[in-house]
């Protein structure tokens, strides 16, 4: 990846009478012209950073990931490859990897760094926060509707149904999510027996710790990154003075409920490792036990609206605020949980490739990563013991089945346990009695 230059958006600044396809006498051009089509020119090279496509053709094509992203992560990166190598031929298939590798390694959302990241790719810093913006506003605004449904002081009985049904299978979508990065996290390790405690670390605080479970993800990166490199002589890292682990907020937390907001959302978007549904245990304590913005049923809800709407799963910390102080609660939540993914890309992505080789960034990931898998899985079991309703015990063990035997989609899944809700409320007059 080529660092940005001087230009406004990170881009070298144009000579005169330099348009966006402009090269130098005697070299090929850098970046065609788009077809009228929207396919890619054949043998087109991938565009140089901060290349001038234009605004509008970012907006518009993030808006279409934000609004058909349905399937956390895995999908957004899908549709992130099929529009910017396959189709576009923005970036080449190496860069596109590399930078996943990246955002694997810094803490927050990966998918919504990657979306930011290409952004910036492809116009600098305004086409990241253009870009950024079309991907998350479109599932922010479905969720904060759904989240005013869900959360009415009289909502109709076959909404309580649908979210009690998708509410109980939020515990299997856990252990699928969990499941699905234990893998590849394990063909990475480093140590099968440090990596098993990490683990185990992970999923007994998730159970157990509530808010403090970021402090353990932190302390178990920190335990790993000093075993790895005592003894190793300084020069070995590639990026000297460059800390791996993000710094804590010192401030204590205020008497307002919004600063309480942007607090739990701060923690969701800087401090959490492993995945979009790791910050489910970093937010169930606070929401629920700590703050009383939401009931546990209510918090599942919030927790299944997060993996059916379309966009980044951490729009759940939408409902969250939404919970705690209405509509402003709820953007606020949203742009304070977002803020570090565009802080990353925006001060760092010309740094990309030094840190996916830096050895630091890869000892902290080595520890904090497993912690956060076992705190997925951990986090299971409080998700669990707020189901109140028997029934929603064997939609839990139908969720299981469709998630782990049948191999069935999340979206599905929760789906299927919010319809299954509607009709047990609709025919059983106790059923959420």
């Amino acid at each position: 990846m080529t660092p940005a230059g001087p230009g406004e958006d990170g881009s070298p600044a144009p000579g005169p009478g330099a348009g966006p396809d402009a090269s130098p006498p005697g070299h090929p051009p850098t970046h065609q012209p788009e077809p009228p089509d929207g396919t890619a020119t054949p043998g087109a090279q991938p565009a140089p950073v901060g290349a001038r496509l234009s605004l509008a053709t970012i907006v518009r094509e993030w808006g279409r990931i934000g609004c058909i992203g349905f399937g956390g992560p895995p999908a957004h990166i899908r549709l992130l490859r099929d529009l910017c190598v396959e189709r576009r031929q923005w970036m080449d298939a190496q860069e596109f990897e590399d930078a996943i590798a990246v955002c694997n390694l810094l803490p927050g959302p990966a998918s919504t760094q990657l979306a930011i990241f290409c952004a910036w790719r492809l116009r600098g810093r305004a086409g990241a926060l253009a870009g950024g913006a079309a991907f998350i506003v479109p599932g922010l605004i479905i969720i904060l509707a759904l989240a005013a449904l869900f959360l009415s002081t009289s909502p109709p009985l076959w909404v309580l149904g649908a979210g009690a049904g998708a509410g109980a299978a939020v515990p299997a979508v856990a252990i699928h999510a969990g499941t699905g990065l234990t893998g590849a996290s394990w063909r990475r390790r480093t140590n099968a027996a440090g990596w098993l405690c990490y683990l185990i670390a992970g999923a007994a605080s998730a159970a157990t710790l509530g808010p403090w479970l970021v402090l353990v993800l932190l302390g178990c990166g920190l335990i790993e990154l000093t075993v790895q490199f005592t003894g190793r002589r300084r020069h070995d890292a590639n990026l000297p003075g460059v800390a791996v682990a993000p710094v804590l907020a010192a401030g204590a937390i205020g008497s307002g409920v919004l600063l309480s907001v942007a607090w739990v959302a701060f923690k969701v978007g800087a401090l959490s490792y492993g995945g979009g549904f790791v910050i489910i245990p970093l937010m169930q304590s606070d929401a629920v036990s700590h703050y009383h913005w939401m009931t546990g049923a209510q918090f599942l809800n919030a927790v299944a609206l997060g993996q059916i709407t379309p966009g980044p799963v951490v729009q759940t910390v939408a409902v969250v605020g939404y919970a705690a102080a209405g509509l402003i609660g709820g953007i606020l939540a949203s742009l304070v949980a977002f803020s570090p993914s565009f802080a990353f890309v925006l001060l760092g992505a010309h740094r990309f490739d030094q840190i996916r080789g830096d050895h630091r960034a890869r000892a902290f990931l080595a520890g904090a990563g497993p912690a956060a898998i076992g705190a997925i899985y951990g986090s299971a079991i409080p998700l669990t013991r707020a189901l109140s309703h028997t029934w929603q015990y064997a939609v839990l063990a139908g969720a299981l089945a469709l998630l782990l035997l049948l191999r069935r989609g999340v979206v599905l899944t929760l789906l299927s346990a919010g319809a299954a809700g509607i009709v047990i409320a609709l025919t059983v007059s106790t059923a959420l009695q």
